[in-house]
């Protein structure tokens, strides 16, 4: 062998350790976790669960980054711009897919623009109305006049968000119409219906259980396949006759498009590894949240499913955000 081909040989089997040993030391520097909501939420708080048991499994800081701003939309953009190198991952959450449709000017793509990493939990939303409200479940306000139900408002977290989106997927598939009220977030337009300043609010069940549980909300429908084992008692919007309206709040992981396979498999071994931690786990269903952690292929397909079925909702309401 020559010599120059044999120091090339040896300089490439070198360039491959070193590049093995780098893969192999991933994380060797904290990780930026980017929350697109301010501290508190759920969204947050999954976050930081999910965040101190990377911190205890992988042996580097995993630092929760709260970039509120635009139901999501800002720190989604700036996860999705950031290199690809494993150090920023974003929670994301299901405006995830809805803003990416409804801005004007699209900033983000919500499946090619990211990495799936896991799907954390779900938890179904839900139809709520207040305690005087003359319905008790959702067929009984399907049966209503629709002159009558063209005046009672249903309130929002917010123009363009969840569960206006839901509302407006509602109207499609069974033609109700309720006098919609964006609010500025879920807790206000919960905290109205409780007090009945409006009669119905749309929001995710964990954000309204302690209203529930209460009685200070009941509950009309809810969105998950089958009846919720913390409420027994409240009918699926399937059941009350609406065919296939499955839908949940969801919160997983993503990372910017195009990271290393070897960091993914590490990153979703370990987010499945938080979420099945007992404790983790326990905290979890107490909110209503199901554990769901799955591989980056399943998350990829739970994606698509929710791009293709807010963008069919999207072109038919046609809801715009500047």
């Amino acid at each position: 062998m020559k010599p120059a081909y044999r120091l090339f040989v040896l300089a490439a089997a070198a360039l491959c350790t070193v590049v093995a040993t780098a893969a192999e030391k991933y994380p060797s520097r904290p990780v930026r976790m980017v929350v697109p909501y301010p501290p508190g939420g759920g969204s947050d708080i999954t976050g930081r669960a999910i965040g101190a048991k990377l911190n205890e499994y992988l042996g580097q800081t995993f630092v929760i980054d709260n970039r509120p701003g635009a139901t999501g939309l800002i720190g989604t953009e700036l996860a999705a711009k950031a290199p690809a190198d494993g150090y920023t991952i974003l929670l994301a959450d299901a405006p995830h897919t809805i803003n990416a449709l409804v801005y004007s000017k699209q900033r983000y793509d919500a499946i090619k623009d990211f990495t799936p990493l896991n799907l954390i939990a779900t938890s179904p939303q839900a139809l709520c109305a207040n305690p005087s409200f003359s319905a008790s479940t959702l067929k009984d306000l399907l049966a209503l006049p629709r002159a009558q139900t063209e005046k009672l408002a249903m309130g929002s977290s917010g123009l363009a968000s969840g569960p206006h989106m839901l509302y407006e997927w509602l109207r499609l598939k069974t033609g109700l119409t309720l006098n919609h009220v964006p609010y500025k977030g879920g807790g206000p337009s919960l905290s109205d219906a409780v007090g009945g300043q409006i009669p119905l609010v749309m929001n995710a069940v964990p954000a309204a259980m302690v209203f529930i549980k209460s009685n200070r909300l009941k509950v009309l429908a809810i969105t998950s396949p089958q009846r919720h084992p913390l409420l027994p008692n409240v009918p699926t919007f399937v059941e009350s006759g609406v065919k296939d309206f499955v839908s949940f709040q969801w919160y997983g992981m993503l990372g910017p498009a195009g990271m290393p396979k070897d960091i993914v498999a590490t990153l979703n071994r370990e987010i499945s590894r938080a979420i099945n931690a007992p404790d983790v786990k326990d905290r979890f269903t107490a909110q209503t949240f199901d554990p769901t952690p799955g591989t980056p292929a399943d998350f990829l397909k739970l994606l698509e499913s929710e791009d293709k079925r807010w963008r069919d909702v999207q072109k038919q309401v046609n809801v715009r955000l500047d």
